[in-house]
């Protein structure tokens, strides 16, 4: 397991090249002031028209994101509140059954909120060295209306996926509903289901669309990303009825490099004494492949500084 860094540099020597480690910053408060001190500390100001990127979860669904704990941040950054429809039956699948569930979490309370899909969809190229599967992402065609993302993430299990984390935050959760099954199934299909055979393509597809997505907001410099280690469970904010966390949270995380952010938050589940259900279900899962299919396209960098701002 990566060894973690605190407050310190590492640089590596790869191939006679060496990389400095992106920074990610770390704190146990999980509570406004907490999430706005990651923020600060990013030293990038979200600027412009800002979408503020999260999961509005599923109904039934207690784990996503508070508006409560969020609420400050999204009102500084001016942020509009963006998601997209899903590929699968359930309460988010249609426009209209969406915005009921966004306005029962408590989301219209604190932002504008913005399904990127419901007018439409617009295609964002994938390229790049080691693209295997993808040559566009689907998102919502909203998506052309902002100049700035803040991504904020409720790290957790997940059943397709191992985890959902950054990477997943802009892949399968920009893309539209059609977008969505494309990724699913590594570019063969663009309807129908989403449940696929070739676990490590619909791995690399989803490391792909993140890099379309991070590609077009200025490769990179228009976007940051947060996210919130609370309530573990080893499913996700799409679940209805998700098994119950059965480890202690962990704390915040924020970084410019969506790799080395999911690549921290993973480590700690492995440093965590209680983190054996979620460390099963992202290894049945080959979880960790995302990471690594990012990180070999370009997308950033799996070594990284974990800096305590506590």
């Amino acid at each position: 397991m990566r060894k973690l860094f605190i407050a310190s540099l590492l640089v590596l020597a790869f191939a006679g090249a060496s990389f400095a480690a992106s920074t990610v910053y770390f704190t146990k408060d999980i509570s406004p002031a907490g999430i706005m001190a990651i923020y600060e500390h990013l030293g990038r100001h979200a600027e412009g028209k800002v979408a503020v990127k999260l999961s509005t979860g599923e109904a039934g669904n207690t784990h996503y994101l508070s508006p409560a704990l969020i609420g400050e941040l999204v009102k500084k950054v001016d942020g509009t509140i963006v998601e997209c429809n899903t590929a699968y039956g359930g309460s988010r699948s249609s426009t209209a059954l969406h915005r009921q569930v966004i306005e029962d979490h408590g989301f219209n309370a604190i932002a504008k909120v913005d399904i990127m899909d419901e007018e439409g969809e617009v295609s964002l190229p994938v390229t790049g060295n080691g693209i295997k599967h993808l040559k566009e992402d689907v998102v919502g065609s909203h998506f052309k209306n902002y100049d700035f993302m803040l991504v904020l993430t409720h790290f957790k299990g997940h059943a397709m996926g191992g985890f959902g984390g950054a990477l997943k935050n802009i892949s399968i959760g920009i893309a539209s509903s059609r977008g969505k099954v494309i990724i699913h199934t590594a570019g063969t299909k663009d309807s129908g289901s989403i449940w696929y055979d070739k676990q490590d393509d619909f791995l690399e597809s989803m490391a792909e669309a993140a890099k379309a997505v991070s590609d077009s907001l200025g490769n990179g410099r228009r976007i940051m990303y947060i996210s919130v280690m609370n309530h573990l469970s080893v499913d996700c904010d799409c679940d209805g009825n998700p098994s119950a966390p059965d480890m202690h949270d962990i704390g915040i995380l924020g970084s410019l490099d969506p790799v080395a952010l999911d690549q921290a938050c993973v480590d700690l589940v492995y440093k965590a004494p209680d983190g054996g259900s979620l460390i099963k279900r992202m290894e049945s899962r080959h979880g960790i492949h995302t990471v690594e299919h990012a990180a070999e396209i370009g997308l950033g960098n799996r070594d990284y500084d974990l800096v305590s701002i506590d």
